[in-house]
């Protein structure tokens, strides 16, 4: 376990480790950028690739001291438990099959655990880690970024304000084309992973990209989904994983007071086989009053229509946005913010858990919002039933 008693003030920097992200890798660094662009973080350790020289080399570009470089994640969660400066967290930024053994490594050392996802590349893997994060009582980010978007955010508190009234469609699509021929036989290093299902899980795009769009339809809905109908394609020959998706949902009901709602309905596509598409994620939510819609590709525009009425622009600095998308802000109007500043507020986020767990109530303000492990398993739980579905030619399966 970690060293119990460590001092720190209580807005002095996080201490971070990170696992993968080291040279050739893209995500990891996505994570550097978001971890310091508010001063939050300072990272201090790596286990930065499965490859020794790598490992050393990416470490010393990075400025990492030669002793809290590490061949392996275990090693790293074993020595950074022991010392008395050792991180806080760790960022786990590697192929899908490492999420869940690197995880439970730091849960089990003490240490706070920030995810990309999905989750895991299993089902079963993402339950026992839900279970070894209460064990833990560490706490688990999960890095859905686009959860970070103020106008994401607006959205949501929208939703949950009741502007929209009952909710009844709710469609999310998420189309690239990097994929479109067989990229992966180039080496192509993110190609190579994300088309392996040793590495990827059993999912493809569906995995890759259908739970960006199946978070974010459940993030600002508020809704659960509590069954599926999913038709997996894989166009391109030769790929031993999907490669463009269809899904129909029906969501649980809500139960307001002693009325429960008539349930909701929804579809997603998400496709990497879609030629002029380069990461044209879109949202669009429908309810008895109104309705809303997003584009991540225009991302601090939310169009909003109220029945009956004209549609309405809302900017994310402008009229109209509320508190949600101003903790989401940092550049003044009309300049842009999107992914990188997407990442970053999740970070944030983690950093204000983590600072409140320093102390001894250890709890975090109200307003702190993050993806959560239990955001996980209900991804991988999407993924897992699309799949199962797609082999049954379509039928509906629940989803768990």
């Amino acid at each position: 376990m970690a060293i119990e008693g460590k001092s720190e003030a209580a807005n002095a920097p996080i201490r971070l480790g990170m696992v993968g992200g080291g040279q050739g890798a893209f995500i990891g660094g996505v994570h550097r950028i978001a971890a310091r662009m508010d001063g939050h973080f300072q990272l201090v350790a790596g286990a930065l690739s499965a490859n020794p020289d790598r490992a050393k080399a990416s470490a010393a570009e990075l400025g990492l001291a030669p002793d809290r470089s590490y061949g392996s994640f275990e090693e790293m969660a074993k020595a950074e438990a022991k010392r008395a400066d050792g991180i806080e967290a760790v960022a786990i930024v590697t192929p899908n099959h490492v999420h869940f053994p690197a995880a439970k490594a730091f849960l089990k050392a003490g240490i706070h655990v920030i995810c990309d996802k999905p989750l895991t590349s299993t089902l079963a893997d993402a339950r026992k880690l839900a279970t070894l994060v209460a064990e833990s009582g560490k706490l688990f980010i999960l890095t859905h970024n686009y959860t970070g978007y103020p106008m994401v955010r607006q959205a949501r508190e929208m939703v949950a304000k009741g502007e929209l009234g009952t909710i009844r469609v709710v469609q999310a699509e998420y189309p690239q084309d990097w994929l479109t021929t067989p990229l992966e036989q180039s080496g192509q290093k993110q190609a190579d992973w994300r088309t392996d299902p040793a590495r990827s899980g059993a999912g493809g795009c569906v995995g890759d990209i259908g739970t960006h769009a199946y978070n974010l339809a459940c993030f600002v809905s508020g809704l659960e989904a509590e069954s599926l109908s999913a038709d997996l394609d894989t166009f391109v020959e030769g790929r031993r994983v999907d490669d463009n998706v269809h899904v129909m949902l029906r969501f649980k009901p809500l139960v307001r007071g002693n009325r429960t709602e008539r349930p909701a309905k929804g579809m997603i596509w998400a496709s990497q086989v879609a030629p002029g598409n380069e990461n044209a994620l879109k949202l669009r939510v429908y309810g008895t009053k109104g309705g809303l819609e997003w584009h991540q590709e225009d991302p601090n525009y939310l169009w909003f229509t109220p029945y009956g009425e004209p549609k309405r622009l809302i900017t994310r600095s402008g009229a109209g946005a509320g508190a949600a998308a101003a903790r989401m802000s940092r550049v003044p109007p009309g300049h842009p913010e999107g992914y990188l500043e997407g990442f970053a507020n999740i970070y944030a986020e983690a950093a204000a858990a983590i600072r409140a767990a320093r102390g001894k109530k250890g709890k975090a303000p109200k307003d702190v919002i993050y993806p959560t492990v239990n955001d996980g398993v209900a991804g991988v739980a999407f993924v897992d039933a699309c799949v199962r579905s797609s082999k049954k030619n379509g039928a509906w399966v629940s989803l768990g």
